[in-house]
């Protein structure tokens, strides 16, 4: 072993950390999670039996069939909100209707554990509102504060109206002209103004 195999290993979980930061961050991600958790308590337990001692506890409803079709759902409706962000609406809808069947259906929701959690799931994914693309963001950056931005306060200073082909920002009625006290308007039609 070499001296730089730990830094070889710290690069590579950085790295590795980076990028699923990065996916999680272009998707639902935190909705899925909920949502995919919501669905295991409301499947699993109308089908767990408790031992205490010689006894045993089975928890088992009459709609267990049901139980374990509605946490089927919503692991699949998390799983969809990580790899199908354009169906995040349908998904966050469905999960809180079957979060709200499950407290009729599956031991008052997976005894509302399981109810809670898709329920949050569900209201993420129809709050989560994907990132503006990167032109863009950085379009509207520039004309704010870089340097065509700066470009474009000279030229408004100037009166030039900034980049070529712009025209001159609005005026008010009765602006004064900074440097000879005339109305803007009236210096704009050739007429001083004592």
């Amino acid at each position: 072993m070499s001296a730089e195999t730990p830094v070889q290993s710290a690069e590579t979980f950085t790295r590795l950390r980076l990028r699923f930061r990065d996916w999680r961050g272009h998707r639902p991600f935190w909705a899925g999670l909920f949502t995919l958790l919501g669905g295991v308590p409301i499947a699993y337990f109308p089908y767990a039996t408790l031992k205490l001692g010689h006894m045993s506890i089975a928890m088992a409803t009459t709609a267990g069939a049901g139980s374990l079709i509605i946490g089927v759902l919503l692991v699949t409706l998390g799983l969809t909100m990580w790899f199908q962000q354009a169906t995040r609406i349908f998904a966050g809808v469905a999960s809180i209707l079957l979060a709200l069947v499950s407290l009729v259906v599956s031991n008052i929701g997976g005894f509302l554990v399981g109810f809670l959690l898709a329920l949050i799931g569900g209201a993420l994914a129809l709050s989560w509102v994907p990132d503006k693309p990167q032109a863009e963001a950085h379009g509207h950056r520039e004309s704010s504060g870089g340097p065509a931005g700066d470009d474009a306060r000279k030229g408004a200073a100037e009166g030039t109206g900034g980049e070529a082909g712009q025209p001159h920002p609005p005026y008010e009625d009765g602006d004064l002209g900074e440097t000879d006290g005339t109305r803007i308007e009236d210096r704009d039609r050739g007429h001083r103004v004592g």
